[in-house]
């Protein structure tokens, strides 16, 4: 690449050229008209000495005295530098004040003796062999009569002209040189005057292109540069605000996907990430900043998604979808992919939104469940009663024995729909209040609580000859709603006894453990397979369907003991394993 210059080192060339290009103009002028002037002058002088001479001259050619006009010529010229010379009209010297006549050649074809032969002054500047310098040789016509007698010629050696003229040509040389000298320094300051404010401009606009927008360009007193650093200020100024209006909007971008639920990702045609919010980086597990630049197939490594994004990409259609994502467990995420465009409507890559639908299909999951089982768990005693009903259609009416034994059967399965009813209800008056922040509280003895929960009981437990050791301080206490915990203790202990064989023992422990009361409800019963463990606080959810139905369950007992606990900002935890018993423990907060 050629390298390039500075303006001043082209400014200041072209100045100095052009000012030595008119000096030399200027001193070629001078010298030519300076020589011209002074050979004028010395014509001019030439002439004046020969008219002075031309009479005497005259008056000696006619007649003519040869001897008396060579002396004449020798005083004429006496002490001074100008040759005399007289010629007749043949072209013959007799007369010269530097040469004797007769060793001088026949002039008749001088160029000056010719034009004055013709009547004119002659003049010419030539070289003479004689005396071997340039001379100017001014030829006067003489005429006696009007007739021409001869010709006076007066010569000057013009050296001393050439000399003079070398003098002034040194001067005018020094004075050149000089006046270069001093243009050269005015062409270097008018250059640099020129160049700074276009060095500051150039300063000032690299200064805008690493970013610095608030600094100003000084304006110069040269019109044309104070024009323009105004541009370019102004351009810094509306930069800065379009660039302030694009991170504030960048701002507020970011600020909305950072605040979305949902991940969001943008990528590029090749699928490249062009951006990330937080929300879709926690769900994938990577740092947000590692995202940019990633192709989106390296981030969510799924076979759906990926299908799902290429169809949405290669037709340019909306597409949505769930898929099952294995990271740290099983996660479901709705995916929504659409084409991503530009300000112009030109497709410029893809845009996903990703939701984690985990709970909400977990959810849907269970009211389906939930749907069922209601449904499963009335239908079953409705059927039982119709059939009955219709059977008692049927029998004899007389027979009051087997119409008492149908009869009993029906309000079984009407106590048992009654029992299911009344479990729906309370459970949801307990969700009702929890939601409200409606739950009654009061400061309550643990010991009392639990005391009244094992009466309630007893006639289960004695029957089964079971054993319950209670476990409390007198002073434990908490702020509770007494009814609700007391039905809490009641289901967990029913379900206790239900499940321990007989003449065994049930231990029931309250104590307080940092910052929550723990009441603990431990059975010698068959235990929980642990894949149980999980759903067993959901409605309707039993571990065996049939022993539950026959002890009397409705399936909702644990499930109204979470919400009781969940009200009183606690928790339920179950400890089980197979053929040792279970231990279930309400977490209830101290304060």
């Amino acid at each position: 690449m050629k390298k390039k210059k500075h303006l001043l080192y082209k400014l200041f060339p072209s100045y100095l050229l052009i000012t030595l290009v008119s000096l030399l103009a200027v001193s070629w002028y001078a010298l030519s008209f300076s020589r011209q002037f002074f050979l004028e002058r010395t014509q001019a002088d030439l002439e004046v000495s020969g008219r002075l001479l031309q009479e005497q001259v005259v008056r000696l050619l006619s007649p003519l005295d040869e001897k008396a006009v060579d002396l004449l010529c020798k005083d004429a010229a006496g002490q001074t530098d100008t040759r005399v010379t007289v010629i007749l009209p043949d072209g013959r010297v007799v007369g010269d004040s530097e040469e004797m006549p007769a060793n001088m050649d026949n002039h008749r074809d001088r160029d000056e003796i010719r034009q004055a032969y013709r009547g004119q002054i002659g003049m010419s500047i030539r070289h003479s062999d004689t005396i071997s310098q340039n001379m100017m040789y001014v030829a006067l016509p003489l005429f006696t009569n009007q007739q021409l007698t001869g010709v006076l010629r007066m010569s000057l050696a013009i050296n001393a002209i050439d000399d003079r003229i070398g003098t002034i040509r040194w001067r005018i040389a020094a004075g050149a040189l000089l006046v270069a000298l001093l243009a050269s320094g005015v062409s270097w300051l008018v250059s640099r005057r020129i160049t700074q404010p276009l060095e500051k401009m150039r300063s000032g606009a690299r200064r805008f292109a690493e970013g610095d927008l608030f600094h100003r360009l000084p304006l110069s007193d040269i019109r044309e540069f104070s024009g323009l650093a105004e541009t370019m200020n102004q351009m810094a100024e509306q930069l800065q605000q379009r660039i302030d209006e694009i991170n504030s909007q960048r701002s507020k971008t970011q600020a909305v996907l950072s605040s979305m639920r949902e991940g969001v990702i943008a990528t590029d045609l090749e699928q490249r990430v062009i951006n990330i919010n937080p929300t879709a980086a926690k769900m994938f597990g990577i740092p947000m900043a590692s995202g940019y630049g990633r192709s989106i197939l390296e981030i969510v490594r799924n076979h759906e998604f990926q299908e799902l994004m290429d169809r949405s990409l290669s037709s340019g259609e909306s597409l949505e979808s769930d898929i099952v994502y294995h990271q740290n467990g099983e996660q479901i995420f709705n995916v929504h992919c659409t084409p991503l465009m530009d300000a112009m409507q030109k497709r410029m890559g893809g845009l996903v939104v990703i939701s984690d639908v985990t709970q909400l299909r977990w959810l849907e999951n269970m009211r389906r469940d939930f749907a069922a089982s209601v449904s499963h768990e009335i239908k079953t005693p409705l059927t039982a009663i119709k059939g009955f009903v219709e059977t008692l259609y049927t029998i004899d009416p007389e027979d009051r024995e087997e119409n008492r034994r149908f009869l009993k059967i029906i309000d079984k399965h009407v106590n048992r729909l009654a029992a299911i009813i009344d479990d729906l209800m309370q459970l949801s008056r307990i969700e009702g209040d929890r939601e409200v922040q409606q739950i009654g509280t009061e400061i309550c003895r643990v010991q009392d609580v639990l005391t009244t929960a094992i009466g309630l009981c007893r006639q289960v437990v004695d029957e089964k000859g079971i054993d319950i050791r209670l476990t409390c301080e007198t002073d434990l206490s908490g702020r509770f709603d007494a009814t609700l915990l007391e039905q809490a203790a009641v289901n967990l202990l029913d379900n206790a006894a239900k499940y321990s064989p007989e003449k065994s023992t049930i231990q029931i422990e309250a104590v307080a453990v940092k910052e929550e009361i723990q009441i603990r409800f431990t059975d010698p019963g068959m235990g929980i397979a642990k894949k149980h463990l999980p759903r067993l606080f959901e409605r309707f959810y039993r571990v065996d369907k049939a022993r539950s139905r026959k002890l009397g369950g409705t399936g909702l007992g644990l499930a109204i003991v979470k919400h009781i606990a969940q009200a009183h900002g606690g928790s339920v935890t179950v400890e089980s394993e197979l053929g040792k018993g279970s231990t279930f423990t309400l977490h209830l907060p101290a304060k």
